[in-house]
């Protein structure tokens, strides 16, 4: 995508949304927006990566994450010195899953984007830098765009795409710090990485920083500010339906991804997958019967 036509798509989406954009406006397109699901290979970090992939694939996700050594994950590296790009296609391929993402917290996006590009490309996760007073926020979240250049440099190259993700005690983690990244941002491979649970920490509304994101929102946690099996969605005590009716306002284009941190062990994590893939679709559901009325 062009720089000219992604800044006219986000532009498009931000008149929608400053305009009210009713849901039904989301639906009412020929091609009308449908939640894809993806799972994380973190979650199921004591299996080696084609269990995971098998574990994610039985549940019926889409799309795969897969993550780097962050608390001792072993999948990422594993692919990497073992199975290769090829190696990774087949595997996916044997279990009918697409590549969505690298998380790539622990050893960078530097490390892995060969790997990312060569087994058909995707999105690849890290955080932003370290916070900042109120009244720096405009020149800090300039300077830290600028140093991205050399891993958009390699994006481009490899044709992925890097997403930033939002965390509690970072640059970019408040409503405002998403206002300054779109509206500083101006590569159409560079984006956000939402993660409702640091968003929740910080009382700020998830819905209101998915209007912000518009089109260069690239991942999307479906993760909630709780303790064990409650961060998952259809757990915990929040309702995902208005953040998925977000998401169709802005014709969110990629994944809708389940998430927890330390994961129970596998069985376990599989049933709650499961209840947490049903869950979304009966959020789905009732975003979408709510458009059409």
């Amino acid at each position: 995508m062009q720089r000219r036509e992604f800044l006219r798509g986000a532009l498009a989406g931000g008149v929608a949304v400053a305009a009210g954009g009713a849901l039904s406006s989301a639906y009412a397109a020929e091609d009308r927006w449908k939640m894809r699901l993806s799972g994380s290979s973190i979650n199921f970090s004591k299996l080696p990566i084609e269990q995971a992939c098998q574990r994610l694939a039985e549940i019926g996700f889409e799309a795969v994450d897969i993550w780097s050594a962050h608390a001792g994950c072993p999948h990422l590296d594993d692919v990497l010195q073992r199975l290769g790009p090829n190696g990774l296609q087949e595997l996916l391929a044997k279990h009918n899953l697409k590549l969505y993402s690298f998380s790539v917290y622990t050893g960078g996006y530097r490390k892995y984007a060969e790997l990312l590009g060569k087994a058909g490309g995707g999105v690849a996760v890290r955080g932003s830098a370290p916070p900042c007073d109120p009244s720096e926020l405009t020149a800090r979240m300039k300077r830290f765009l600028e140093s991205l250049q050399p891993e958009l440099e390699l994006a481009e190259k490899y044709n992925s795409y890097l997403a930033i993700e939002n965390h509690g005690g970072a640059l970019l983690n408040t409503l405002d710090s998403f206002k300054a990244f779109v509206e500083q941002n101006r590569c159409a491979r560079l984006g956000i990485a939402l993660a409702p649970y640091h968003l929740q920490a910080a009382r700020a509304s998830v819905e209101e920083a998915i209007a912000i994101s518009g089109q260069q929102l690239l991942y999307f946690y479906a993760w909630q500010n709780a303790a064990g099996l409650n961060q998952l969605p259809g757990f915990g005590p929040a309702d995902f339906t208005p953040w998925l009716a977000a998401l169709a306002r802005v014709q969110y284009r990629w994944y809708v991804n389940p998430f927890m941190h330390h994961e129970p062990e596998a069985n376990e994590m599989s049933a709650a997958l499961r209840k947490s893939k049903a869950y979304l679709e009966q959020c789905f559901r009732r975003a979408e019967q709510s458009a059409r009325r």
